[in-house]
């Protein structure tokens, strides 16, 4: 299996509350995930750009190449769950994809769940899913 992990990251942009997504959690979870021993790829949705919280150091983040968008107008899970699928990669999300579940169970397997507390990120290492 790859050490490879796409990070769903408008999912994680999301993972906090307050008003807008916040980069402060893609960068979080990319540092977790290298200390981990693993290669984040990281994937949004072409909306996240109008959401973000710090929409230039995103821009900068996308035009790097650290940020990989989604075309507009694609249904971005499908991307996600294409993409893991092609690269054999594991995708870190909370994102149940329940609309996707049969077309994509084995990589609904490959799923890596997360909380942000405290600006720490915990990973939930699981060797199968729940039944949901």
């Amino acid at each position: 299996m790859s050490s490879r992990v796409l990070v769903d990251a408008s999912n994680v942009a999301h993972a906090t509350e307050g008003d807008s997504p916040r980069l402060a959690n893609i960068e979080l979870v990319m540092h977790k995930l290298r200390e981990e021993g693993f290669e984040p790829l990281i994937v949004a949705d072409a909306a996240l750009r109008h959401q973000i919280d710090e929409r230039d150091a995103y821009e900068r983040l996308v035009d790097e190449g650290v940020v990989h968008q989604a075309p507009a107008g694609t249904d971005a899970d499908y991307f996600i769950l294409s993409f893991a699928r092609e690269m054999d990669a594991h995708i870190l999300t909370n994102d149940r994809f329940r609309d996707r579940a049969d077309e994509f169970s084995s990589e609904r397997d490959r799923i890596i769940r997360f909380m942000i507390v405290g600006g720490e990120v915990v990973l939930e290492h699981r060797s199968h899913r729940r039944k949901d």
